[in-house]
């Protein structure tokens, strides 16, 4: 049996991780979705699974969070020598060009805005898993190796 896709989602809406666990679920990939409800959630248990050599394969983002902001996270997963191939999937609320400027310059692998409509919000799931989890090649976990 092959290892199940690792995927960190760090979302602090209860209703936007029901959706994209939901999403998910319906995926003919075998995943784990792993949920951190803020940055410094997120940022600990990266750090904390690098040591064991269990980080994820990608991160959802959201750049609206409590505390750290997201465009901090992605800054500090960037700079960091053992998190920064880590593709970062920034998936957010927020249609904002300043926002959208700062994610890419913070080396976000793409940003993807959420749409209002729940249909709308599942389909962009799935086009997210379509492409990130069947058609691009993501680094090998160094456990998988």
């Amino acid at each position: 049996m092959t290892q199940p896709l690792v995927i960190l989602l760090v979302e602090d809406n209860p209703a936007d991780v029901l959706l994209t666990r939901e999403a998910l679920e319906d995926s003919s990939i075998c995943l784990d979705l792993r949920v951190a409800v803020d940055g410094a959630g997120a940022l600990a248990e990266l750090r904390r699974n690098s040591v064991d050599d269990e980080l994820p394969d990608l991160v959802l983002l959201d750049v609206q969070l409590p505390g750290m902001s997201g465009h901090d996270v992605l800054r500090s997963i960037k700079g960091d020598d053992a998190l920064g191939s880590l593709p970062v999937v920034m998936l957010s609320s927020s249609r904002a060009d300043d926002d959208v400027r700062r994610s890419y310059e913070a080396h976000a692998n793409c940003y993807v805005a959420k749409p209002a409509g729940l249909d709308d919000y599942l389909d962009v799931v799935h086009s997210i898993e379509d492409f990130w989890l069947a058609t691009v090649r993501l680094p090998p976990r160094a456990a998988a190796r």
